[in-house]
């Protein structure tokens, strides 16, 4: 599939989680656990979707895994997206020419 089906479902299941609850719910959700799971269902599925087509787009392992290692590591330290970005798509470069 193309890149922008994927950004599409990925956009309409976004905007369905989050706009469900207003048409379904009335009142007030009290419930812990459902405020919970609203919350977490859309990182979720963005990520269930997401990561299958990190691993496939380079069409080798070693340099998909390599980018997403920059990336998990350098947002976890909390760096700006672009930065992120540009250093995942470096470093599965760099794997790409040595493996």
């Amino acid at each position: 599939m193309s890149t922008a089906v994927y950004i599409i479902v990925m956009a309409g299941v976004t905007y369905l989680i989050r706009a469900l609850p207003f048409t379904v719910f009335r009142k007030k959700i009290r419930s812990r656990f459902l405020k919970s799971f609203l919350y977490y269902v859309p990182y979720a599925v963005l990520s269930a979707m997401t990561f299958p087509a990190i691993f496939y787009s380079t069409g080798n392992t070693v340099t998909a895994a390599a980018g997403t290692v920059t990336a998990l590591l350098l947002a976890f330290f909390g760096l700006p997206l672009i930065a992120v970005a540009s250093a995942a798509s470096l470093a599965a470069f760099l794997a790409g020419l040595f493996f």
